[in-house]
Parts: C-alpha cells; structure tokens; sequence
C-alpha cells in the first residue's frame, strides 16, 4: 500500500497552512509582537464554546469480497498453450491452476524439474511458515564474558541486526551500572554447516549476492549503512556484529569467543517475526535470508542439512515432492532441479488454506514493488500479478499468483531454461497477463 497522500489531500493541507500563515500574520500586526499574539490569541480562544464532536454515521453496506465467474476453460487453455509456444521459452514447463476450484487449466510438463533460480524460496517460505509459525523470532542474547568488563554475543541466526537491533543491546549494556571494555561473538550456533554451499561462486560475495552464512549479520551482511540491495557482502559478517555493538558502547576491543559455561544473560534482542523476515527475503530476492530461514528449519527439526528439511517439511504437509532435488535454500545453486507441479501446488494450497495465506502477501506485485518494481509496466498484469522472479545465466522463473477481471484467482509456476533471460522473462510477463481476462 503507497502511504503517500493523494494530491488532492496535499493540495488542501498546502491551502490550510497558508490561510493560517495569513492568519497569523494579521494578528501578528495587530498585536505587535509574537508574544502579545500568544496572550491575545488564549484569551480569544478560551472564551470559544465548542459543540460536541462529529461521529461518522456506520456504514449502510459491508463491501463483499469479489466473487469468480465462470469462464470458457478452452479458451484459457488455448491462450495459454499459444504463449507457452514462444520461441524465447526454449524449454518451457508450467502449470496453472484455479484456485477457488482447485481446476488445473493448463500444464505443459509440470511433472518435470527444471533449474528453478530464486522460485526456490517459495519452498524455503513455505516451509518456514508450515515448521516454525508465522509469529516466529529469532532471540538474540548477550552473556557476561569470563573476565570482567567482557561480555560475549550468543549468534542465534538473526541476519536482519540493524541499527535499532544494535542500539537496543547498547541501551542494555549501558544500563548494567559497569563498564564494558570488550565484546565477543560466539557464532557456532550452526556447528558445521558450510559457509558456502554447492553451486556457489565466492565472487559472488563482492558482487552483493551472498554472504558467508555465520548465525549473524548486520543487514544480510551488508553492514549498517546499507539495508537492502546488491552492495558487496561483508566476509565476516558475525564479527561485523561485535564491532557494531562494541562501537555503540565505546568498548575498547571486538573479537570472537565462546559463552562461557553458565554464564549469566545480560541483554537480548528479537529478530522481527517470521513473515515480516519472508516479506524481506521474497520481495527483494535476498539469498542470505532464505538460507537463515532454512537452517532455522532445520534446527527446529534438529537437523543439520538445511535444504532436505525443507523438502522433509513439505513432504509432510502432504506436497508432491517427486523430482525436485534441492542443495540450498535460496536458488542461488545452479543444481537446484523444481518441477512446477511443486510450486504451483504450494501456491494454490495458500490460496485456498489460511495457513499457508502469508506467503502470498510476501509475493511482489507486477510494476510495484521488489523484484517486479520494473517490469508489467504497459502489460494488463500490472498491479493484478503477484510473483517471485527467479533468475541465473540462461534461467527464468516466475511463480504466484493473478486476480482477473473476472473476479477469479489463479496461481501459477513457470519455469524456462536455456533462454535468454530477458527475452524469456518478457514471455513469462505476457503470459501471466492472458490470466488477467479470464
């Protein structure tokens, strides 16, 4: 939702601060001084009597939620079958499904897996919301160190520390009535899970697109001064966080250290809750979130490999995971292998079941926000498409969902490999928007 005001709403505070500015000038005049104008004024005002207070009368009529219409399903089908037939898919495998009747009105090999990109982290947050619960956090703790004036941060799998994260353990610290000379991170709370996972490239670190995975970081490892974006990782990231804090309270050293045992806490902080850490990671793609979102999965099923509690995770509620063979949990492996069949699935099972139904407000929304900000611009999908891109050298993913004119509601998985990335993400576009009609 745009929190701007209309222009209309601006236009008439603009008319109210001028009349008042004219207001005030004349009595300002009148009076001679500010001073006198303040005297004047509470007299005058004082003396006004006010009648009772204006209450809106209740609404006449509750709006009902839209409701689908029927349409010609062959027609649909063609349409789609028509779009899928562009040359700039090369191998292209979808499905389509209605999800007020669970209809699936189009497949063209969904059953078969294809290299999915970032359409991973659809399973990576469905997973998340299915294991750990939509008010999930992640807490933070600071321990008393072994000497005094030591303290040791306990890395917990918060990657989403931020300035106000940081400023929060300060203000604890600071309260303590003692000095902290020195700050410590304890970061083997993922024991030992790889840094870097299978398919990885470590340029990709400078390039902005991953981190090493340590169990905290400031912003995704970009630091404090950028919170969102491809900037370059940092290649330390926990450490980043002992520096940050120790710098907030003006200790002298920062460093890496284990909590000593029975230590006493000292300070904690809360991650933000798990959809809003989805909403982060879906609407701008960030592959170090969905991988702290996967291990804390994985820990919670205490287990170690991130990506097959996933797949466990899923498989359990009951989803067809046959064919798809993941090794992160963020698309960023070039041997990730999704079928659409899986995502769509996912996706229609959120439409049609409340525990699921955060998801899709994670999704970004064509030509408005994250990953879809720039494109559906002259396309019917605009603002009506909800999907998550994906996207590596010669792969295209889209996958969610689309509210037509008819009131219908569609999900959707497409999957394109060995295309051209902009060409097939302009194909997936328009066929996404046929939905749009029906």
């Amino acid at each position: 939702m745009n929190s701007r005001q209309p222009s209309y709403v601006r236009y008439a505070c603009h008319l109210m601060k001028a009349w008042t500015w004219v207001a005030a000038a004349a009595a300002l005049v009148g009076v001679g001084s500010v001073a006198g104008f303040g005297v004047v004024a509470h007299e005058e005002l004082s003396a006004l009597e006010h009648g009772p207070a204006y209450t809106l009368p209740a609404p006449i009529e509750v709006l009902e939620p839209a409701q689908g219409s029927p349409i010609e399903s062959s027609s649909l089908h063609d349409a789609l079958l028509s779009a899928a037939s562009n040359p700039a898919l090369v191998e292209f495998h979808a499905r389509v499904t209605d999800a007020s009747t669970g209809e699936v009105v189009f497949d063209q090999q969904s059953g078969v897996a294809l290299r999915p990109a970032s359409t991973t982290k659809i399973l990576t947050a469905a997973a998340a919301i299915l294991q750990l619960g939509s008010d999930d956090v992640v807490t933070t703790q600071v321990y008393r160190g072994p000497n005094p004036g030591e303290v040791v941060i306990k890395a917990a799998g918060d990657v989403w520390m931020d300035a106000e994260a940081i400023d929060a353990l300060a203000t604890q610290l600071n309260g303590l009535g003692e000095p902290v000379t020195s700050v410590a991170i304890d970061s083997s709370y993922w024991g030992q899970m790889p840094e870097m996972l299978p398919g990885w490239d470590p340029v990709d670190i400078d390039g902005g697109y991953v981190a090493p995975l340590q169990p905290a970081m400031l912003n995704g490892g970009r630091g404090l001064v950028e919170e969102t974006g491809d900037v370059p990782r940092s290649h330390a990231p926990a450490l980043d966080v002992a520096q940050a804090l120790a710098g907030a309270i003006g200790a002298e050293a920062a460093g890496a250290a284990p909590v000593p045992e029975g230590a006493q806490v000292v300070a904690s902080v809360d991650s933000p809750d798990l959809v809003t850490r989805l909403d982060m990671m879906m609407k701008h793609s960030d592959n170090v979130y969905a991988e702290a979102i996967g291990r804390e999965v994985a820990l919670d099923r205490a287990a170690t490999d991130a990506p097959g509690a996933t797949m466990a995770a899923l498989s359990e509620h009951g989803f067809d995971t046959a064919g798809t063979e993941i090794h992160d949990n963020s698309g960023l492996s070039t041997m990730n292998l999704i079928t659409p069949k899986l995502l769509d699935s996912i996706l229609a099972d959120a439409a049609a079941k409340p525990e699921l139904r955060p998801l899709l407000n994670t999704l970004p929304v064509a030509s408005g926000e994250g990953t879809l900000i720039e494109r559906y611009g002259d396309l019917p999908g605009r603002g009506w498409v909800r999907a998550k891109t994906g996207t590596l050298d010669d792969t295209s993913g889209l996958a969610g969902t689309v509210t037509s004119v008819n009131g219908n509601v569609y999900t959707f998985a497409f999957l394109s490999n060995g295309s051209s990335v902009l060409e097939a993400r302009r194909a997936m576009d328009e066929m996404a928007s046929i939905l749009r009609a029906y």
